[in-house]
């Protein structure tokens, strides 16, 4: 059995309809179950070893990242090679599973270096800094956490992400401010910064249009999940 950990209520809408609540799991298919994990490495190994304990014997981290390349734009969409954990460790990928991926997969996608944040990187700035450090060219806060722990259990793991804001994008100081510590907006926190500070909004439709973009692109992978689960996983070394 699969498992899919997605950390935000949006990145799961583009798996499935179903409601799930966060901490909870859904099947969405007779060999895939998707939690809804929330945002953040401890919410990423909790959800792990959840799905471990129901059986699943490969993992995919789903979902979202942010641009540390030039050339990434919003919608690109990865299958990294190496996560690199925020305290410098490497984690390879499945290699096969990988390879199983890239003859078969009918949509154009990277593989790439990826590397774990433990909070949003938000300026421009900051992820050009982030990818000199480490040479990774996408970030996210939920990827190193499930490969650790996926190998921590000896069993398989994957990363399918969507590229959100490219690097020369700044995410907008509203989103910080309604944060949550889960990750997710604060509808009331937000619409009050802009009340105080209209000129944001240009730059939060920007955010939003990438969004929209990305999730897009991960709605279209997930048309092709037979694919990517769609083969005997214990043939993988």
């Amino acid at each position: 059995m699969i498992g899919i950990i997605v950390a935000l209520a949006e990145e799961l809408s583009t798996l499935t309809p179903k409601k799930i609540r966060k901490g909870e799991c859904g099947y969405i298919s007779e060999n895939i179950i998707v939690i809804y994990s929330g945002a953040g490495r401890d919410n990423a190994v909790k959800s792990a070893k959840i799905l471990i304990e129901k059986g699943a014997t490969a993992l995919i981290s789903w979902g979202c990242a942010g641009a540390l390349g030039l050339d990434l734009k919003a919608g690109d969409l990865l299958f990294p090679e190496k996560v690199i954990t925020a305290n410098g460790k490497i984690l390879k990928i499945t290699e096969k599973w990988l390879t199983h991926i890239k003859k078969n997969l009918p949509i154009i996608h990277r593989s790439v270096i990826l590397v774990e944040s433990l909070t949003p990187i938000a300026t421009s700035e900051d992820k050009r800094r982030l990818h000199q450090q480490t040479q990774a060219i996408a970030v996210d806060m939920e990827s190193a956490a499930i490969i650790e722990t996926a190998q921590e259990f000896s069993i398989k793991s994957l990363v399918i992400r969507a590229i959100v804001d490219p690097v020369s994008l700044d995410l907008p100081s509203a989103i910080n401010y309604a944060l949550n510590t889960e990750g997710e907006i604060v509808l009331s926190k937000l619409l009050t910064y802009l009340l105080i500070h209209p000129q944001q909004l240009p730059s939060l439709i920007k955010l939003g249009l990438n969004f929209s973009t990305a999730k897009n692109k991960l709605k279209a992978v997930a048309k092709h999940l037979d694919t990517i689960v769609g083969f005997d996983l214990n043939t993988i070394a």
